[in-house]
């Protein structure tokens, strides 16, 4: 169970107003300087290295990174009891995952936090199997003191630098050369598997035209999967005719 003892701030040389991105640039900076590789595998180095990511997995999570904020603003009293009402037995929270974990499965370190509980923050492993549903819940039994509670995580799809998610489909777009438009004929995109796929181009097709390929988006509650559906993109020559030529 993870407790929030460091000053996760102070580690990454950053104030309290620094920005996702400036957390994310510190720590790739930090971690390579102090990567216990580059260090002869020293004590330091590698305690340096385990304050690096617990303050990255504190900072980088909005939920955590609020509830470390108001600790930190909180009158401090000495000898002061925890405080245990309100502690809530079942707690849900959304896990985004990469949209290929969907179909490839995958393991994840969950951070669960309840603002009642003195310990801070708990982790759990999440594990997905290939093939899980966008929207998928899971239930986990939580840890001590909180027998007979559960962690209700629900999966969702993180966006994607290349695909937008429609329901189970995923939306590409494909540029293509105004003459292959004209023509018709085949151009190939590079899957969510990263697997090459055909996409049959239509004679004469206009721009913003949506090609669907059955079968290569995410996957259904009752087997196989959504669509893949590739929306057409091309510039149209515009020619000038000027007077006297």
């Amino acid at each position: 169970m993870q407790t929030f003892e460091k000053d996760h701030y102070a580690a990454l040389g950053l104030d309290r107003r620094c920005t996702l991105a400036q957390i994310r640039a510190a720590y790739r900076l930090l971690a390579k300087r102090h990567h216990p590789d580059l260090n002869s595998n020293s004590v330091a180095a590698v305690r340096r290295t385990q304050e690096l990511n617990s303050a990255r997995s504190v900072l980088s999570d909005a939920e955590l990174r609020a509830a470390y904020d108001r600790e930190l603003d909180a009158p401090k009293h000495s000898g002061a009891r925890p405080r245990t009402a309100n502690i809530q037995r079942n707690i849900a929270k959304d896990v985004p995952l990469r949209l290929e974990d969907f179909l490839r499965g995958a393991k994840r370190e969950v951070h669960v936090l309840d603002p009642a509980n003195p310990g801070g923050a708990e982790i759990y492993e999440l594990v997905i199997p290939p093939g899980t549903v966008p929207g998928t819940r899971f239930s986990l039994p939580r840890s001590e003191p909180f027998g007979g509670g559960f962690v209700r995580l629900r999966v969702k799809p993180q966006p994607h630098f290349r695909f937008k998610v429609r329901g189970l489909d995923l939306r590409i777009d494909l540029r293509i050369k105004p003459e292959l438009a004209a023509r018709g004929g085949v151009a190939m995109i590079c899957g969510l598997t990263g697997a090459k796929i055909r996409v049959q181009i239509p004679r004469g097709v206009a721009p913003g035209e949506i090609v669907c390929i059955a079968g290569e988006g995410l996957p259904g509650p009752r087997g196989g999967r959504g669509d893949l559906l590739v929306r057409i993109n091309y510039r149209i020559e515009v020619r000038i005719r000027r007077p006297g030529k």
